[in-house]
């Protein structure tokens, strides 16, 4: 064979893997020179660029959550103090073990047991009557203590407290202090005498006599939407008005005035029961409907349905 014909026959012959992958690189660095001249005839610049430029990842922003604002209630330590005065009133030094000076150590750590003779009296009761936040998480509570005999001693106790109220400690010894003055009585609103034989004072007798003592059904007394329940089971046997006052000139009137008038008055009551007699005073208001008065609400703190309270 001639040496023609056998280079016809290689360049015919199909390449191999080898081959081809060295094809494959050959024109990558064709195709790199190539880019590399079209970035010198734009200019040295373009070349840096062309050069330095690192590949831009976009990331997505995470999603973002609702931020919840959380309002801090600050704790009131008043129960906490209660709790300790009494125990730390019982409790003597030098019987440590008792558990009354158990509970008191655990309340107030840091704070000595009285050196109190056996003589000296328990309270009969405790009851914080003023709490006041310092500074930070620093509270004073002011309780008072009352004794068998009648005399009340005030105590001023000092208690950490975080502010979700789940903590609390007694910082200090407790300290005696004077009690709290007696504060001026606002005026009253009712100034208007009504008389005790008239319909408004016949209306809040019978309301409650039916509320104290029993005598007849409660709801026969009340305006329609108002709801009030008994005193139960009754604690009185009799009630007796003994005085009316009202805050609105139209409770004094002879007859009752026109459907939907409103009166507020002060019944002063007499209970009687086997234990004694019991002066009693309620707020009312009155609604005037077809002729008589009817209750439309009983003020003593607890809202009822229907706006009447009880």
């Amino acid at each position: 064979m001639s040496p023609a014909k056998q280079a016809a026959e290689k360049q015919a012959a199909p390449p191999t893997a080898a081959g081809a992958r060295l094809q494959q690189m050959r024109r990558r660095v064709r195709l790199g020179h190539l880019g590399v001249w079209a970035a010198v005839a734009a200019g040295p610049i373009a070349l840096a660029v062309t050069v330095a430029t690192p590949a831009t990842v976009v990331r997505a922003a995470p999603a973002t959550k609702p931020t919840t604002v959380k309002t801090a209630v600050p704790a009131n330590p008043a129960g906490y103090a209660t709790v300790f005065l009494d125990a730390w009133l019982r409790s003597r030094s030098g019987a440590e073990t008792t558990a009354q000076a158990r509970l008191a150590q655990s309340m107030g750590p840091d704070v000595d047991l009285p050196e109190a003779s056996d003589a000296q009296p328990e309270p009969e009761s405790v009851v914080a009557v003023r709490s006041a936040q310092q500074t930070g998480k620093a509270w004073s509570v002011t309780l008072a203590a009352q004794y068998a005999d009648g005399s009340v001693r005030y105590f001023a106790v000092p208690v950490v407290a975080d502010s979700g109220g789940a903590s609390f400690t007694v910082s200090g010894a407790p300290g005696v202090v004077a009690g709290p003055s007696r504060a001026e009585g606002a005026r009253s609103p009712y100034t208007v005498t009504v008389p005790t034989d008239g319909d408004v004072s016949s209306a809040a007798g019978e309301f409650l006599a039916a509320y104290l003592a029993g005598a007849g059904e409660v709801d026969r007394y009340l305006a329609p939407g108002v709801s009030v329940s008994p005193v139960s089971p009754a604690p009185y046997q009799t009630v007796t008005v003994q005085q009316v006052l009202a805050a609105d000139q139209e409770a004094a009137a002879e007859s009752v005035p026109q459907d939907g008038t409103r009166v507020r008055v002060m019944a002063e009551v007499e209970a009687r029961n086997s234990a004694g007699r019991w002066p009693l005073a309620y707020e009312l208001t009155l609604k005037a409907r077809s002729g008589r008065w009817e209750v439309a609400g009983l003020e003593s703190g607890t809202a009822q349905a229907g706006g009447a309270r009880s």
